[in-house]
């Protein structure tokens, strides 16, 4: 409500290569990040770690005497290069950030992470039997940050970056959010995905007259589903709108911090996502996404004798494309593709005193490298 909601941001429909454009501005094949950091081609463009000679935004920030944290995903350096023996030149202390409280894998297990505090691996501070989730951790280190930072240099300025794990699988999220959310999507996909358009044309997101393509490929018809697999994919849908609400309620912490300690009209926000949703969950979903790649089949009757399981401390979740298809309304296909579902993405920016109409909508095209020069000018 107090920010400007951008309709034709675009990104680069996966996550490391996002990531790479964002902290500098520049294309991510020209900075090494063609791919995930997954791969070393060998190739220049897809080294799988951002240049040593392209500076970062943090590194362009820290020469005008910032200080720059960052907590949650990295994903960007090579995979090979994570250990406990580095070497950290692509780590996030290693290209401009002066703390990090995360992980540089892709995803990690919410109740069980792998975490790194600056350069060293250190064990999570609690377990799902103690009440701990990563997403909650990630905020109150991001809070010591700046409470920190504000004792004891309270005119310096502070760059701080939050990379979440939400939404990417494993989704997993407390119980009661899970179950309050089965319920709303149990009419499927199909009757979601109309309503949505039509709250999106409400809101004038997308222009009058906007028409739902046809279902992607391989999505089948929420009604030739049957009713057993109608309750498993509602749950699972459920996990992820769970897990997305946990992030949102622990934002909301730290944005309330910035207003008790009076900063938050000084400081720029901007919330957005690095890709589409995800067709990595297939046709039917999954408890246990981890047994698969192992090549170990998951039944359905397996799924189903483990609906209660969904989001908890032993399941590896993802919801079925056809929710991804609805999450990327009116959109065609999903991240990893360079259709709109994987390229288009939500982007709000709240710059207090920069607008004149907060709240408002922007549906020029815009592109993840325009905000590193954008936050600098």
């Amino acid at each position: 409500a107090q920010g400007l909601r951008y309709t034709g941001f675009h990104t680069t429909a996966m996550c490391s290569t996002t990531r790479a454009s964002l902290l500098t501005g520049r294309n991510h094949h020209d900075v090494g990040m063609g791919c995930l950091a997954n791969f070393d081609s060998g190739f220049p463009g897809y080294r799988g770690k951002i240049a040593a000679d392209v500076p970062t935004l943090a590194e362009l920030l820290r020469g005008h005497g910032y200080r720059n944290y960052l907590v949650g995903k990295w994903h960007a350096t090579r995979l090979t290069e994570t250990g406990p023996s580095g070497p950290f030149d692509g780590w996030p202390l290693g290209r401009g950030f002066d703390r990090f409280y995360g992980f540089l894998d892709a995803e990690t297990d919410q109740y069980s992470p792998e975490l790194v505090r600056d350069n060293t691996h250190i064990a999570a501070p609690g377990t799902h039997d103690t009440g701990y989730h990563l997403t909650e951790d990630l905020i109150d280190e991001a809070l010591r940050f700046l409470k920190g930072h504000q004792a004891a240099t309270p005119d310096v300025p502070w760059f701080l970056m939050v990379n979440p794990g939400a939404c990417h699988a494993p989704h997993q999220a407390p119980r009661d959010l899970i179950d309050k959310y089965e319920q709303r999507f149990a009419d499927g996909w199909d009757v979601t995905r109309d309503a949505r358009l039509a709250r999106q044309i409400e809101t004038g997101v997308v222009p009058v007259g906007t028409r739902l393509p046809p279902r992607n490929h391989r999505v089948e018809a929420w009604a030739d589903h049957a009713p057993e697999e109608h309750r498993l994919f509602a749950r699972l849908q459920g996990a992820y709108a769970a897990m997305l609400e946990h992030f949102d309620l622990h934002l909301g912490r730290l944005i309330d911090h910035l207003d008790a300690s009076e900063q938050v009209d000084d400081t720029v926000v901007l919330v957005l996502s690095d890709n589409g949703a995800s067709q990595e969950g297939g046709p039917h979903g999954f408890v246990n996404a981890m047994a698969v790649f192992n090549m170990v089949p998951e039944p359905m009757e397996e799924k189903l004798a483990r609906l209660d399981d969904i989001g908890g401390p032993d399941t590896h979740t993802n919801f079925p494309h056809g929710w991804a298809m609805a999450a990327n309304t009116p959109l065609k296909r999903y991240k990893q593709n360079t259709h709109g579902g994987g390229i288009r993405d939500p982007l709000v920016v709240r710059a207090p005193g920069q607008v004149p109409d907060e709240g408002g909508l922007r549906h020029q095209f815009c592109h993840v490298a325009d905000l590193a020069p954008t936050v600098l000018e």
